[in-house]
């Protein structure tokens, strides 16, 4: 038999080798190109983007962000026992 030969199974398992070593540099290759594609297809949509965004402020500029007013002072409050005289007087029991 074939497999019997040292020397077959030897330059079998070399060209098995080299045949993983290739289908591997093949795959790196066409993972490289879909990568460069995927950069390419981002940098492309990016810069659509800004400029749609660019074009939209240009005819929609923003409003002009309003001021804050001064927040009202609170009228004092009532003290605890001015409250509870008060319940009282509603008829309400503490």
């Amino acid at each position: 038999m074939l497999a019997d030969n040292p020397k077959t199974a030897q330059a079998n398992a070399s060209f098995k080798k080299v045949q993983r070593e290739q289908e591997a540099k093949k795959n790196l290759s066409d993972y490289e190109a879909n990568e460069a594609a995927v950069a390419a297809k981002t940098a492309r949509l990016r810069a659509e983007r800004l400029a749609r965004d660019a074009a939209l402020a240009l005819e929609n500029p923003p409003a002009p962000a309003k001021k804050k007013t001064a927040k009202k002072a609170k009228a004092k409050s009532d003290s605890l026992s001015d409250w509870l005289k008060g319940r009282e007087a509603s008829g309400r029991s503490n």
